[in-house]
Formats: C-alpha cells, sequence, structure tokens
C-alpha cells in the first residue's frame, strides 16, 4: 500500500464531474465570491498605482499605475487560485466530507484531486477576467494581446492549485493556512517584480527571486498586459511547468496518504 502512495497519477474523464458539481453550487454566491476577490487587489491598484504612481513616475518606461497593473493581475489570478484551493477544497475534503461522498461513486480520488486543481484555476479567472474590464474601464491598457493573457493565466492558475493542494493534504485545520499566506505568498508577492523591479534587489535576492512561479508569471504576463510579446519565454514557462507538476504529484501523494494511510 506504501507504494501505491507514490504511483503516477491515475486520471479519467471522471474528474469532470467533480468540476461541475462545484461550478453549481458556486454559481449561487457567484457574485459575491468574484467581488471579494477582486475587491483587494482593485484596491491596491488605485491607492498604490495612482498614490505612489504620482510620486514614483514610471519604471521601465510604463506609467507606474500600469506597471502595478500589470503585474498584479498575476497575483490577483494566483490568490484567487489558492484560496479555492485551500478554503473551500478543505471545506469539502475535511468538514463536509464531500470527497468521501464523491467517492463512494466510481470516482477515485486521483480524479478529485486533480478537479480540484482545474477547477480552482477555471474559477480563478472570473475574478482576473473582471480585474482586465477595470483596467480596460480606466483605460490603464486595453491592449489586444491582453487575450493572451486568459490562458496563461490559466496556467498560472494551475501553478498556484496545485501549490497550494498540498497544504490542503496537510493542514488539521484553517489556521494552519496562516502559515503558507505568512510565510510564503505574501513575500513572495513582494519579491516577484509586481510592485517594482527585482532588478533593484541584492544579487543572492535576485537569483532567489527568480525561480518563484509568482516572478515567472509576472514575467510572462506583464508584456502582453502592455501589447508586447514576451522576449524571454521558455524559461519562465518551464518553472511554471515544473511547480504545476510537482505540485500535483506531491499534493496527490500527501492526499492519498492521508486517505488511505
Amino acid at each position: 500500500m506504501l507504494i501505491s502512495f507514490y504511483a503516477a497519477p491515475r486520471i479519467t474523464a471522471r474528474f469532470y464531474p467533480v468540476m461541475l458539481r462545484n461550478l453549481l453550487v458556486w454559481r449561487k454566491l457567484a457574485i459575491p465570491s468574484i467581488v471579494g476577490n477582486i475587491a483587494e487587489p482593485l484596491i491596491t491598484l488605485v491607492a498604490f498605482g495612482y498614490g505612489l504612481g504620482s510620486l514614483v513616475g514610471q519604471i521601465d518606461n510604463l506609467p507606474y499605475v500600469t506597471y502595478l497593473a500589470s503585474g498584479s493581475i498575476a497575483v490577483s489570478c494566483a490568490l484567487a487560485a489558492t484560496f479555492e484551493a485551500l478554503y473551500s477544497a478543505f471545506s469539502r475534503m475535511h468538514v463536509q466530507k464531500t470527497w468521501d461522498s464523491i467517492m463512494n461513486a466510481p470516482i477515485a480520488l486521483d480524479d478529485i484531486v486533480f478537479a480540484e486543481m482545474l477547477w480552482a484555476a477555471f474559477k480563478s479567472l472570473f475574478s482576473v477576467g473582471a480585474i482586465m474590464l477595470v483596467i480596460v474601464a480606466l483605460n490603464i491598457s486595453r491592449a489586444p494581446t491582453m487575450l493572451l493573457a486568459l490562458p496563461l493565466l490559466g496556467f498560472v492558475g494551475v501553478t498556484f492549485a496545485s501549490i497550494a493542494l498540498v497544504f490542503n493534504a496537510l493542514a488539521k485545520g484553517y489556521d494552519f493556512f496562516t502559515y503558507y499566506f505568512t510565510l510564503m505568498l505574501t513575500p513572495m508577492t513582494f519579491l516577484s517584480g509586481v510592485y517594482f523591479p527585482i532588478e533593484q534587489m541584492p544579487d543572492w535576492l535576485q537569483a532567489f527571486a527568480r525561480v518563484l512561479p509568482l516572478t515567472a508569471a509576472v514575467d510572462l504576463v506583464r508584456p502582453l498586459m502592455i501589447g508586447e510579446m514576451p522576449a524571454r519565454w521558455l524559461a519562465p514557462l518551464a518553472i511554471l511547468v515544473a511547480y504545476a507538476l510537482g505540485g500535483y504529484y506531491l499534493a496527490l501523494v500527501l492526499t492519498r496518504r492521508r486517505f488511505f494511510k
């Protein structure tokens, strides 16, 4: 049985009904959910973008509000996917015992974890889309390449949902998630080039920042948000793929151990 914990994922088409179930439940609370997910990013964008932007001026030949908006949309995607894969997934897994009920049907745990990852990423796109509309409405950017950022942000959501599901598998209660936000996600936000170029940091910190998934996301998304194509896309994309695959596999192993040990 121990060996089976580390077996390759066995994913079937049965993950889809799990995603559909989550969508149907979420649909009843869609508006409050989207408002809750975009409120903080929008406040940050307006307060820092226009307030601090009036003092900073330009960064990398961009108005500061544009620089901030093109980076903060990646943060918004990461946060929305993370919240869903932590708090909501934990409620379904541990509190409501929804996963146990689903496994009474011919649906395996591998399919449930995969569905939760995809659902968290898919749900994050609603928040991203709302923020994009605000960016267009405020005339911060109206570049056609913004549309190309959507599928990329979907994969960013997959990446951060995978990482969050690792902590979901380890958690004994909601308080455990505070460690992830305080010790990992919040510092990552400040180190990933969202608010200022990482070139401003010491060399050793730059080296660390460049292997963070949020840095990779910002490097790929920011050019698309301002009407350009990413000049260097292979390395950031490889970083996101590595975190997504590694995170999902580790989350699956830990979740199997939690359910079947």
